[in-house]
C-alpha cells in the first residue's frame, strides 16, 4: 500500500495507539533529557536524569548552580559528560536570560527559532527540532536514526544523515503540534519493537508499505 507522511501518522496510531510522546513533566525535563540521550541509549540517559532530578529536582536555575565537577558526575551515565554538561548549561543559560518564558522566546525569534537553537553549544538538528517540538511547540519532524530506518524499509532511498530525510519531510499543513509530537513517538516505538533486529520488520503491520513523498514519485523510484 502507498502511504503520505498523513497517511503513516494514522496507521501507526490506529495500530499502536497514542505514544505519549515526549515522556517527561516539565520542558525543562524534556531538554534535559533531548540532550542526556544524544548518541546513548534511554537506560544510560535515564540513569543520568535520575541522578540530575536527586540533586536538582530537575529545576534549571538548581542545575546551573551545580559546580561543573558535580555536573559532570552527575551527567556521566550518560556518556560524553563534558560535553553535554557544558550543553546543559548552555542552553540554560540562554533561556535564563529570557527568564524561561518558552512562548516570549518563540515569538521573538519567529522562523529564525531554529538558526538560533542550533548556535547553541551541543545542540545539533535533532536536538533542535525536539526542541521547536515538544519546548516550543511548533510542528518539526524529527529525522532520527529510528525515522531513517523506517522510511528505508518503505522504499524511500538516499536516507545517509539527519539532513538527507528532514530536508525531504516538511510536515503537511493539517500537522498539528500534538500530532507532530505523537508522530515522533510513535515512530521511536515502533522502532523498538521491530527493528532489534531490523528483521523484525518482516512481522510488522508496515511490511509490504510503500512511502510517497513530495518531492518524488513512488518512493525509491526517482
Amino acid at each position: 500500500m502507498e502511504l503520505t507522511l498523513l497517511d503513516l501518522y494514522q496507521k501507526l496510531r490506529r495500530e499502536m495507539g497514542p505514544s505519549g510522546w515526549w515522556p517527561a513533566d516539565t520542558k525543562a525535563e524534556i531538554i534535559i533529557g533531548a540532550i542526556l540521550i544524544q548518541n546513548t541509549n534511554w537506560r544510560n540517559a535515564d540513569r543520568a536524569l535520575a541522578g540530575l532530578r536527586q540533586a536538582t529536582a530537575l529545576e534549571p536555575d538548581r542545575l546551573l548552580a551545580l559546580p561543573e565537577a558535580d555536573l559532570q558526575a552527575l551527567v556521566r551515565p550518560a556518556g560524553f559528560y563534558k560535553n553535554k554538561s557544558r550543553a546543559l548549561v548552555s542552553v540554560f543559560s540562554w533561556l535564563r536570560r529570557w527568564d524561561y518564558d518558552y512562548s516570549q522566546i518563540a515569538a521573538h525569534f519567529g522562523p529564525a527559532l531554529r538558526t538560533q537553537l542550533l548556535n547553541l553549544r551541543g545542540v545539533g538538528e535533532e536536538t533542535a527540532d525536539v526542541f521547536l517540538t515538544y519546548v516550543f511547540e511548533r510542528p518539526a519532524f524529527v529525522a532520527d536514526k529510528y525515522a531513517r530506518t523506517l522510511f528505508t524499509h518503505l522504499g524511500v532511498t538516499g536516507l545517509t544523515d539527519y539532513r538527507s530525510l528532514a530536508r525531504r519531510c516538511p510536515l503537511p499543513a493539517e500537522f498539528t503540534v500534538e500530532m507532530a509530537q505523537d508522530f515522533h513517538g510513535l515512530i521511536d516505538e515502533f522502532g523498538k519493537a521491530y527493528f532489534h533486529p531490523r528483521s523484525r520488520f518482516a512481522e510488522s503491520f508496515l511490511a509490504g508499505d510503500r512511502l510517497y513523498l513530495p518531492d518524488q514519485s513512488p518512493a525509491g523510484k526517482n
